[in-house]
Formats: C-alpha cells, sequence, structure tokens
C-alpha cells in the first residue's frame, strides 16, 4: 500500500490580491480511498514566515495521516 502524500499551493508573498490574499495556503493530503483538504490563511506575515508555517503545517497533516 502506498503511503499517504502531501501537496501545497498558495501565495506566500510579496503581493496577492484580493481573491488571492497573500499568506492563504491551500493543502491536500491523500492516500488510498481519501483525500482531505483545507485552506489557511497565515496573513502577510512574510514570504519566510507563510513557507516555513506551511511546510510544518503540511507535515502535521502527513503525520496524522501516518499514525
Amino acid at each position: 500500500m502506498p503511503p499517504p502524500a502531501v501537496a501545497t499551493t498558495g501565495i506566500a508573498g510579496p503581493g496577492g490580491s484580493e481573491f488571492k490574499p497573500e499568506g492563504r495556503v491551500c493543502f491536500a493530503v491523500a492516500g488510498p480511498g481519501f483525500c482531505h483538504t483545507e485552506t489557511v490563511e497565515f496573513g502577510a506575515i512574510g514570504r519566510a514566515d507563510v513557507r516555513a508555517r506551511a511546510t510544518a503545517h503540511a507535515l502535521s497533516l502527513l503525520l496524522r495521516e501516518v499514525k
């Protein structure tokens, strides 16, 4: 059985728009027979911080599915 996978997309900054604001990141975690998605608004905290928080969140989603 293949392990679960995680994917992200979003706007880390700088920039963004009314419809795609800086700091909005969408996540998906999928495996055999399931797929969960969510969107998190980290806010305009800067590119490096958005990327760090998105990485931590993606890994926590993945870890939750592995356990």
